[in-house]
């Protein structure tokens, strides 16, 4: 029997009585891993060897692991400072554990997102709580940790370490999670024969080249069988992710009902972002637990004085005869603070005021769909960032059948039919409605959008002297109506499903 020499050099290497890796083989040949891996898969197909595979998962430290290894966990060292401060005798300012702990920046939040889940204490209205009876010396997560710290890169099945806690160690950023496919080779019965036979080594050539072809050489030797049947390898080629194209779907969309597009930045001043639309500063949303702030540059320079004292007698005397304005706190410099926009209405605003492109007159129709960013909760329905359809109307006498009938008239371009309203309260609209749209595969109603007619306390200080109607409306959830996503984490982000991105095509 004769083979390839790399085919001869597998087969001498490997075992009929246990499996071998292919590292191994290529170690023992001294040949490249995939060179052994193609003689492996040309042996098996002429029944020589038997092959088999397993899926081999390590679990290593982060950066952020180490460090968290070699000193504690961030709630660990909030709830030492707390008893420190007698918080496991009466509840104590969080401020104050805060500071004494020596957290800073992204850690705090850490802290305090899994001081409760563990029991460590409980924290309500800016006051801490710690409970005497925890125990930091039995969390799971910090022996994990430990273990791994001193491990290093560590197959799963050898560490002692519950499941559970591999995975909210992951989920928390803590460790990665590797797998690799591991290839077995043991000799059959034929290749013991054909060895004991004696296997003598063919001198083949695995290609055409230009000398062989010109010397004539070609004639005289021996071509390695080429296997048509063989898989090849798979290239995807780039695509357009599904959400940009049904983002300039909707762009077309809107196009064609007579909008014109919105631009403008991402990183914008409160004042752009909130202020202008009449949304008190001591407002919950505001805070910077719900908001992205920046650590440099901090704040904005430039803002139209005029337009600042406008919309600061708005929020302290309200407008009109009858305004009431908030009679809360009112701080120019808190309104020229810098953070990523928490929704595009912040266009809008610029857009109505005259900043982007002069004085409007009506009517107008304006719209964006755009990246905004929010610290909410990760979940099927919500992330950290996503898009929003943005969109407003200015026009004499508009009424809320003008702004149900837009809604009707733009989702049935899409073929949703059952849009529904719900009464609603926004600090910048009134009258104000939610949307919602039912899930065509869960048929539960999902919210898809906020809306309403601006405020004249908003409208007033922009100059603005006629009615807008306007919406922000979330380009993930008409994803998930159209194509049944139940999970917006299957289209955006690392959990993203691709081998869906790679099959779903936008339609028109």
């Amino acid at each position: 029997m004769q083979l390839p020499s790399q085919q001869v050099a597998v087969l001498e290497a490997a075992s009929a009585d246990e499996a071998t890796s292919v590292d191994a083989l290529a170690a023992a040949t001294d040949l490249p891993p995939e060179t052994v891996t193609g003689a492996v898969f040309e042996l098996e197909d002429e029944g020589l060897v038997a092959v088999s595979e397993r899926v081999d998962e390590t679990v290593t430290l982060t950066d952020e692991g180490v460090e968290y290894a070699g000193d504690a966990l961030p709630e660990v060292r909030l709830y030492e400072a707390a008893l420190e401060a007698g918080a496991d005798e009466e509840s104590t300012r969080m401020g104050q554990v805060i500071g004494t702990s020596g957290l800073e920046g992204p850690q705090v939040d850490i802290a305090l997102s899994n001081y409760a889940r563990k029991g460590y204490g409980t924290i309500d209205s800016g006051e801490i709580t710690a409970d005497p009876d925890a125990d930091p010396a039995a969390d799971a997560e910090a022996d994990a940790l430990a273990a791994l710290a001193d491990a290093g890169e560590t197959p799963v099945d050898a560490v002692d370490i519950d499941s559970d806690t591999v995975d909210q160690l992951e989920r928390r950023g803590l460790v990665d999670r590797h797998e690799s496919t591991v290839r077995e080779v043991t000799l059959t019965e034929r290749a013991v024969t054909e060895l004991m036979a004696g296997i003598e080594t063919s001198e083949t050539v695995g290609q055409v080249t230009p000398e062989l072809l010109t010397s004539g050489e070609w004639d005289d030797v021996e071509f390695a069988d080429y296997n048509v049947e063989a898989d090849a390898e798979r290239f995807d080629g780039g695509k357009v992710h599904i959400l940009r194209q049904t983002a300039e779907r909707v762009k077309d969309t809107l196009v064609g009902m007579g909008f014109q597009e919105m631009d403008g930045p991402h990183v914008d001043a409160d004042f752009w972002i909130n202020d202008c639309l009449f949304m008190p500063q001591d407002h919950p949303a505001r805070t910077h637990w719900d908001r992205f702030a920046l650590e440099q540059p901090t704040h904005i320079d430039d803002l139209p004085a005029d337009l600042v004292d406008r919309v600061e007698r708005a929020h302290k005397e309200g407008v009109g005869p009858d305004g009431e304005g908030y009679h809360s706190p009112w701080d120019e410099d808190f309104a020229r603070a810098l953070a990523l926009r928490g929704h595009t209405t912040s266009l809008s605003t610029r857009y109505l005021s005259g900043e982007e492109v002069g004085d409007l007159e009506p009517p107008q129709r304006y719209f964006s769909v755009e990246k905004v960013y929010r610290n909410d909760t990760l979940d099927p329905t919500h992330l950290l960032e996503f898009f929003q359809i943005e969109g407003w109307v200015m026009a004499e006498d508009l009424s809320v059948r003008d702004l149900m009938g837009t809604f009707e008239e733009f989702y049935s371009q899409f073929g949703i039919e059952d849009i529904q309203f719900k009464p609603h309260y926004n600090p910048y609209t009134e009258p104000s409605f939610e949307l919602f749209g039912t899930h065509p595969t869960t048929g539960e109603l999902v919210e898809i959008g906020n809306s309403g007619i601006f405020r004249e306390e908003m409208l007033e200080p922009l100059g603005v002297e006629c009615d807008v109607m306007a919406w922000g409306l979330a380009l993930e959830r008409l994803l998930m109506l159209m194509y049944g996503f139940e999970d917006i984490r299957d289209i955006h982000g690392t959990l993203c499903d691709l081998e869906l991105l790679r099959e779903t095509e936008v339609t028109y």
